[in-house]
């Protein structure tokens, strides 16, 4: 019979999953990410990391968990589920992986700024929580069993709750990253993602970078604070698109110039740069980077402006960038059990 779970944008709203050992299929559909920037990073005085981001509700991560002889992996990124999966089958101390097939269904490209690794290895991590008839984790046993939020708690939280996010900053020993606010922002906004060509840093090379970045200064993580809780939450909660989207460039300008000596500045690339000029030039003033690029993004105001500016870039852009519009994910990824 089917059992639907949709985890909400509340997580004291969730419901338990009933522990039973009868067979199941798991289907489970995420949200994609947009990170913003950092606070801060190389000290150790202060909390490092954190920062702002939203969840968004296209391209996004979908796949399924099916019983089976033995556990097999289908679709794109087999070798990163094998590995999400060997690293689960030790956590939890079972002798061999679970009897199961994971299918990808959809997964949009890695280390294009979207989040996409972290979605995906959430997902098989819950999906094959409930698939065993567990229930569910809390942001932390994610965060652990997945051996994700190193740096970034930003798609940890948006895979449990959606939304506007703040995350504070880890402290050494800490798993995870409080959150410091989440905040809903309103369903006729529109994104508008740009993916040009070449691939964001992730990984050993991800790693390197912070090694050799210079610390943020004290007075910037001030300013980026600053502009967080004076502008941007203040213009989210009452929903005023303006003045919303010009603090969004401005802190994500901001925060981008403190990847300047990885980056040549506060973009990843000359193209990152003409594009979000043109996009400034034509009105659109909430545009910047995510994460390490290559993706742009800009914020207009519904759905009409967003094909507009859509048909307009798409003229002049690269044949290999890949674009689409999307709305803001306000609830965190779905979760459908199915009991045979």
């Amino acid at each position: 019979m089917p059992f639907g779970l949709i985890w909400p944008g509340n997580s004291r709203r969730y419901q338990r999953v009933r522990i039973v050992d009868m067979p199941r299929t798991i289907e489970i559909k995420t949200p994609s990410r947009l990170h913003f920037g950092m606070f801060s990073f190389g000290r150790s005085d202060v909390r490092q990391f954190g920062g702002v981001g939203v969840m968004i509700d296209r391209p996004g991560v979908q796949l399924r968990i099916a019983p089976a002889a033995k556990f097999t992996a289908t679709g794109p990124m087999q070798q990163r589920t094998t590995a999400v999966v060997d690293r689960l089958s030790n956590c939890w101390q079972l002798a061999t992986p679970p009897a199961c097939q994971i299918e990808i269904l959809n997964s949009p490209p890695e280390h294009a700024g979207l989040g996409t690794g972290t979605q995906l290895e959430l997902a098989i991590t819950a999906g094959l929580n409930a698939f065993r008839g567990g229930g569910l984790l809390s942001a932390e046993q994610l965060a652990q069993f997945s051996g994700r939020g190193a740096r970034s708690a930003i798609g940890t939280y948006g895979f449990l709750l959606g939304g506007l996010l703040v995350e504070s900053g880890k402290l050494p020993g800490e798993v995870l990253s409080p959150l410091e606010q989440r905040l809903v922002l309103p369903e006729g906004w529109r994104f508008v993602v740009l993916v040009l060509p070449g691939v964001g840093l992730a990984g050993e090379a991800e790693r390197r970078a912070f090694g050799s970045l210079p610390s943020v200064p004290p007075e910037v993580t001030v300013s980026l604070r600053e502009e967080v809780a004076t502008q941007l939450l203040p213009a989210a909660l009452d929903r005023q698109f303006d003045r919303f989207s010009e603090s969004l460039y401005r802190f994500n300008r901001e925060a981008g110039m403190c990847f300047a000596a990885s980056q040549g500045g506060p973009y990843a690339s000359r193209q990152i740069t003409d594009l979000i000029e043109k996009l400034r030039s034509e009105g659109v003033r909430g545009v910047g980077q995510t994460s390490w690029g290559p993706s742009v993004f800009a914020l207009v105001q519904n759905e009409a402006v967003a094909q507009e500016t859509l048909g307009r870039l798409s003229r002049s852009l690269p044949p290999d960038a890949t674009c689409l519009i999307t709305r803001p994910a306000n609830a965190g990824a779905i979760i459908n059990i199915i009991e045979m």
